[in-house]
């Protein structure tokens, strides 16, 4: 599954790598360059963010379903307790 960004969120993203190149390397680098580096790690690295997030996202999703029957836990015939 290819990971596809908005339009406006690559802007900003290939301004960012540009931003770096000008701060941190010896030369700066265009957009053109710049766009495909943002590709090449979108499609090398981003799966593998991707599925860390996926599992972390799963865990937390799992840990919320186990509490459930201590979270929304009602002891039943408790009405005459009551009184």
């Amino acid at each position: 599954m290819a990971i596809k960004l908005q339009q406006a969120e690559q802007k900003d993203l290939v301004g960012s790598i540009q931003r770096y190149f000008k701060e941190n390397m010896e030369e700066p680098i265009g957009d053109l360059k710049a766009g495909m580096l943002l590709d090449f790690c979108l499609q090398v690295i981003g799966p593998a963010i991707y599925n860390q997030a996926i599992a972390d996202a799963q865990a937390h999703m799992e840990a919320k379903v186990a509490d459930l029957s201590v979270e929304c836990y009602e002891e039943s015939g408790s009405y005459w307790k009551k009184k």
